[in-house]
């Protein structure tokens, strides 16, 4: 085996905006060749024939051949390996010419993930794009501050409702619904991701139906409230239901980006007359990132991903209810909505999925006041009805960032103090974010 100038190359010696960068976790038999492995991968992606061919020239590869940055093992056998020791696992870092695919999440995704789906133990954890390409994507119209912005609230965390049961009302009944909601104190209410325009509950029917249940809240309790229609759809179809969303008085939308993709979710994010904020459902994604094995990590399609295409909050799973997700994993998807990217806006993180109002306290802990906590059942399923459901969650986030326990105002507040009643107040680890002894 030999160097090959190419394919093998420090991370010094590369021109980084020339190269999208892919981290992989990889695994292999205790004989495998690693380095022979990821240089395999490299070419594979990109000139991509395990036979040299004649139109393979110098000029061919260099101007589109995958690098090799680094091989790194975990835990780190140097001198030799353990007789018990069945399976070795790797840190593999690839550089690609984002040239090769332009700026566009289909072929990127084919190229870095394509094909070496299908060679065994291969996952991509994380993509880093230089400023070059980012340049190319306009990411949010609105994000964290524009949404402050339209609702005209800048101090605190937000408040976003779903609307319980998922599928089956019709459009009076949904407005009464998140006419509750709204007028208990929910900033930003959705559509569930199971509707978009059934025959029962047809889209434009629902945004009028809906508007002008929320034209009523907003007036009796003195603040703006956002509902974000469903339109997803194929691509064309999704657009037309944008349009007459918007038309019909819509002042929100939301897509389930996975499922449609974000090159199709971004023909919408991207067009000139849709100007209202999007936000992003995460359905779908289990299917890409659950197998520690293979697919694209949580943090990749479920937060960094998304928010370069356009989305000006996304849905963040939650380890408090009925999905199987790792509290680590949880926080790290959320920074990353938050986290500074260039010219691209921060994407308010949405934690869903069984978040009841004793969740409040820690979600604020772990992301600050830039949060949009999301609750469906503790809303619509409070013993005192959704109004009080919502006006508990407001009760308990208003005293949270006045420095006051959740346990305290719980017994100041009757709303407050039904939920925390039913279903408790979580508490975890209390020694901060930063934490060195596990």
């Amino acid at each position: 085996m030999f160097v090959d100038p190419i394919i093998m190359q420090l991370p010094e010696e590369i021109d980084c905006d020339r190269f999208v960068i892919a981290t992989y976790y990889a695994a292999g038999k205790p004989g495998t060749n690693m380095v022979k492995f990821a240089a395999a991968l490299a070419v594979e992606q990109t000139c991509g024939t395990w036979l040299k061919v004649p139109g393979e020239t110098p000029e061919v590869r260099e101007r589109a051949i995958g690098r090799v940055l680094g091989v790194y093992e975990a835990p780190s056998h140097q001198i030799e390996i353990p007789e018990e020791v069945k399976e070795r696992h790797f840190i593999i870092r690839i550089a690609y010419p984002w040239r090769n695919f332009d700026a566009q999440f289909s072929m990127m995704l084919s190229t870095v993930i394509g094909n070496i789906s299908s060679s065994g133990k291969v996952k991509l954890v994380d993509l880093e794009f230089p400023k070059s390409f980012l340049e190319n994507f306009k990411g949010p119209k609105f994000g964290v501050q524009g949404i402050r912005e339209v609702l005209g609230v800048y101090d605190r965390p937000l408040l976003n409702n779903m609307i319980k049961p998922c599928i089956g009302l019709t459009p009076e009944k949904t407005a009464e619904l998140a006419f509750e909601a709204a007028v208990g104190g929910v900033d930003v209410i959705k559509d569930d991701e199971l509707v978009c325009s059934p025959s029962f509950c047809p889209l434009e029917d629902r945004v009028k139906a809906v508007m002008g249940a929320l034209k009523k809240a907003d007036e009796m309790k003195g603040e703006k409230t956002l509902y974000a229609f469903n339109i997803t759809a194929p691509v064309l179809q999704m657009r037309e239901n944008a349009y007459r969303a918007i038309e019909a008085g819509a002042n929100a939308l939301m897509i389930n980006y996975a499922s449609v993709g974000l090159d199709t979710t971004r023909v919408i994010t991207e067009d000139p007359n849709i100007n209202v904020p999007i936000l992003g459902h995460s359905d779908y994604t289990g299917a890409q990132y659950e197998s520690p094995w293979s697919g694209l990590s949580a943090t990749l399609i479920g937060a960094k991903l998304p928010r370069l295409a356009g989305m000006d909050m996304v849905i963040a799973l939650t380890p408090y209810g009925k999905f199987p997700m790792m509290m680590d994993t949880f926080v790290n998807m959320g920074l990353q909505l938050l986290a500074p990217m260039q010219h691209i806006k921060s994407v308010f993180p949405m934690p869903g999925g069984g978040t009841t109002q004793g969740h409040i306290e820690d979600v604020v802990k772990k992301f600050g006041n830039d949060v949009m906590i999301a609750a469906g059942g503790a809303i619509h399923g409070h013993p005192m009805g959704p109004k009080a459901g919502a006006k508990a969650f407001r009760q308990g986030i208003d005293a949270v960032c006045k420095g006051q326990s959740l346990a305290a105002a719980a017994k100041e507040y009757e709303e407050l103090g039904k939920a925390v009643e039913n279903w408790g107040i979580y508490e975890e680890n209390r020694s901060g974010l930063f934490d060195l002894k596990g």
